[in-house]
């Protein structure tokens, strides 16, 4: 795009202007696409949800108007009138109407687009697709398309959809009625994705004390992949959190065990110890039973620590390097987890996440 001028919209009243529709070349696109790049930066550098929500919005009312209505609009200097337009967005939009790169997203570009991963860049580039990411079926912040899209524009050949299950309200789990539901828009979202991508179905189910998961078993046959992770009871009594995750990778419709240790290092929601388990015992189950043990990206989890990958390692067991996702920006997080894969040896054939989406689903499938 051109460099942004200096000096925004001109307004009407000015003698020597020439009128401001003349000047303005509709592009809705364009104009959702700066939108849409300001919040996956804005996501990507863990900002505010609230601006990156009012930028979300703002990117579906405008793109809802069409080339007409929204160049029409703007020339008028009618935008704000629209619910959930401030003052950033319709300078946005008059920029990019205008043909220029807006200033706003031309600072976040030059702050926020360098790569996440400073080393390990061959391992980065080998990851095929992600196997945990959250939409606003569950916690996550945005619809499942805009997910898609994101994967899509980020090079994926496949990505799963992980919300999460019934028993984690605080999170909107999953129902099984919810879930069947979800499975129908995931089988309509893929006759429309572009090239040879896919979005797989998938759950983040919770284990229960008893290492049982959460949702239907029969239920838990028909999707591509499961993820077990725990979300309760953190500070269990480690004998006993470690049969709670034996039993739950012993269970044959497990796939991956989640962010293992739960803990949190930095972050709005402050820190967390790691729960106490025998992880020696824990990863030599994930190994028994082919289950991939979890690189989780997000920069407040680092799960599993530096020291357990290593443990893992010596176990033998397959990894994961996924996103936890929870916003479209945060699906880059990927890299983070790669370079940590990296530093700490685990071999890119070890990473299920490198994997041809066939040979994937045949060992999600072995259940």
């Amino acid at each position: 795009m051109p460099k942004p001028a200096a000096t925004g919209p001109q307004r009407h009243g000015s003698a020597s202007a020439e009128p401001i529709a003349d000047t303005l070349t509709p592009d809705a696109a364009g104009v959702v696409l700066a939108l849409r790049r300001i919040s996956f930066l804005l996501e990507r550098a863990l900002e505010s949800s609230y601006r990156i929500k009012a930028f979300r919005g703002a990117a579906a009312t405008l793109g809802a108007l069409g080339d007409d209505e929204l160049t029409t609009r703007a020339a008028a200097g009618t935008l704000q009138d629209l619910p959930g337009i401030g003052k950033g967005s319709e300078a946005i939009a008059q920029a990019v109407l205008r043909g220029e790169e807006p200033v706003y997203l031309a600072q976040l570009e030059e702050r926020e687009s360098a790569p996440l991963a400073r080393d390990g860049q061959e391992l980065v580039v080998l990851q095929r697709g992600d196997l945990h990411s959250h939409s606003d079926w569950s916690d996550g912040g945005s619809p499942i398309d805009e997910m898609v899209m994101t994967a899509v524009e980020l090079g994926r050949e496949y990505q799963v959809l992980t919300d999460h299950s019934p028993r984690l309200k605080v999170a909107n789990g999953l129902s099984p009625e919810r879930l069947r539901k979800q499975l129908q828009v995931v089988a309509g979202a893929n006759q429309i994705v572009p090239g040879s991508f896919r979005l797989l179905s998938g759950i983040e189910v919770d284990i229960l004390d008893d290492g049982s998961l959460d949702q239907e078993p029969d239920l838990l046959e028909e999707l591509d992949v499961v993820v077990a992770s725990v979300h309760s009871k953190l500070k269990m009594e480690s004998a006993a959190m470690t049969r709670r995750m034996v039993a739950a990778v012993s269970n044959p419709r497990t796939n991956v065990l989640g962010h293992c240790t739960g803990r949190l290092v930095t972050g709005g929601r402050g820190k967390r110890p790691q729960s106490s388990f025998d992880a020696r015992v824990v990863f030599e189950a994930c190994a028994a039973h082919d289950v991939a043990v979890e690189i989780n990206s997000r920069p407040e989890r680092q799960d599993p620590p530096d020291d357990l990958i290593t443990l893992a390692l010596d176990a033998e067991c397959l990894f994961a390097v996924d996103t936890d996702a929870h916003a479209p920006g945060q699906l880059d997080f990927q890299q983070l987890g790669a370079e940590r894969a990296w530093h700490l040896g685990v071999p890119a054939e070890r990473i299920v996440t490198t994997w041809p989406r066939d040979r994937l689903l045949e060992w999600a499938a072995r259940r």
